[in-house]
Formats: structure tokens, sequence, C-alpha cells
């Protein structure tokens, strides 16, 4: 998943790949590939500067935030990235972020990973609190039961028990 920057000759080269999800080896991640990923780029390279300019495709699993059903969500994903050598960003002194440094990369030893720009841009596409569907009916808090399948009776109205003494003395005025 390797990109060797040192090869790259004339104004542009078209990356166009495909990797099988068993091919990250992502053990801790926070999503999990359904479908192969397709990534197609282009990349400029202007003396030590590399821009990245394409698009990844596949299908995430993922377990909704109400229900806790795992789901399929299909991820098209466009990136527009700058690399730059690693030896410009030294970090030996403070510096102020500025506007144009918030898509800047870095590549070590003219070796640009192509996993890490795939894990960056499948944690942007991934959401925040995923739902199978908009109007998910979550799990019934009291006995368990996945509501968008089954219905249940039960009472999910919490009364704090600390409340008691204001309840009484609001039911005998």
């Amino acid at each position: 998943m390797l990109l060797d920057v040192s090869r790259l000759r004339g104004d542009a080269e078209r990356v166009d790949r495909q990797f099988e999800p068993g091919a990250f080896d992502w053990k801790d991640e926070e999503f999990r590939l359904a479908a192969p990923v397709h990534l197609t780029a282009d990349v400029r390279k202007d003396s030590q500067k590399v821009r990245l300019v394409g698009r990844i495709q596949t299908t995430f699993e993922d377990d909704c935030s109400r229900c806790l059903d795992t789901f399929s969500i299909p991820v098209d994903a466009k990136f527009d990235l700058l690399f730059l050598p690693a030896a410009d960003n030294a970090g030996d002194e403070e510096k102020e972020v500025r506007e144009d440094d918030l898509g800047v990369s870095y590549y070590k030893g003219d070796v640009i990973d192509l996993g890490d720009v795939m894990r960056e841009q499948f944690y942007l596409a991934k959401s925040m609190m995923p739902l199978c569907q908009e109007d998910c009916r979550v799990i019934c808090p009291v006995c368990g039961v996945n509501r968008n399948r089954e219905t249940c009776s039960c009472q999910t109205e919490w009364v704090d028990p600390r409340m008691d003494a204001l309840r009484k003395l609001k039911h005998n005025a």
C-alpha cells in the first residue's frame, strides 16, 4: 500500500488500486470493512511537494448507536491532500498553525503510505453516531427488546425515588 514518490515523472500520474478487506491489519479500529476498497487518485509531484486528488469507495459495517444492530454504510469519499517531506516538519520549536497547514501531511523516505491515507478518510467518512435508519426505535431499557423488530409493554418512565417527598407534598395540597 505504499506509493513511491521517487518514481513519479511528469505532471501527473493516475493511481487506480483495489484492496481486499483482509489486506488491512486494523484490529483496533472503530470500523469494519465489508467490501473491497477502490482507490483512484491523480498524483502530481512538484519538486518535493506531492498532491493526491482522488476518491475512495467501499462499504463499512457498523453497529447502530441506538439498537446495536449491524448494518452496511456505503462510502464514497473524495480527498485532496498535499504531502511535504518530513524534514520540513522538524517540530523543534512552537509554530502557529495557519489555515493552509490544515490540509498538509508529511511523508518520509520518498514513500507515502496509502493505508494511512485510507484510514484517515475512513474516519472522516464515519458517522459519530451511526444509525441503521433515521427513525430507529432503540432497545427497550427495561426488557432489552429491539423495538424495530418487536413491541413491548414495558413502563419506560423512570421516577426518581429521591423526589417521593415532594410528590407526596404535591398530592396532599
